[in-house]
């Protein structure tokens, strides 16, 4: 286990800080990854960390950004250091579905693929058992 882990999982509390799965209904940890890549020289220290589940860990790779479609832009992915989760994204009690409210969290939603069928699914199971938001 990454010896980070502790007290990455406790200042997230225990929730992926991207699409804010709960960590409880897992049958293992949350990853400890790195928000800047150390391959794009991001540090190893408790600024550049943060938890996040492995399908968005996976989802983001080496990757800090991503371009949107309509206007072709470059925009950097959430940081959660740096930024409020709250500033850049809602979710939608009734299905589930997590909406950017920035070009930020829109980026984010998309290259994330937090609105996999997979990913509604278990969010709307966790609404209903009071484990989201």
């Amino acid at each position: 286990m990454n010896p980070f882990y502790p007290a990455i999982a406790e200042r997230a509390n225990h929730r992926c800080e991207y699409c804010k799965a709960p960590e409880i209904v897992f049958n293992f940890p949350f990853e400890v990854e790195h928000i800047i890549p150390i391959s794009r020289q991001g540090g190893n220290d408790a600024a550049n960390l943060a938890l996040a589940c492995r399908c968005c860990n996976l989802r983001k790779g080496t990757r800090v950004s991503g371009i949107i479609p309509d206007c072709n832009t470059e925009v950097r992915f959430f940081h959660p250091r740096e930024q409020q989760w709250s500033e850049h994204f809602q979710v939608s009690i009734e299905s589930g579905k997590i909406t950017g409210t920035t070009s930020i969290g829109n980026v984010t939603v998309e290259y994330l693929e937090m609105n996999s069928s997979t990913q509604v699914t278990a969010r709307q199971l966790w609404i209903r058992l009071g484990l989201f938001p």
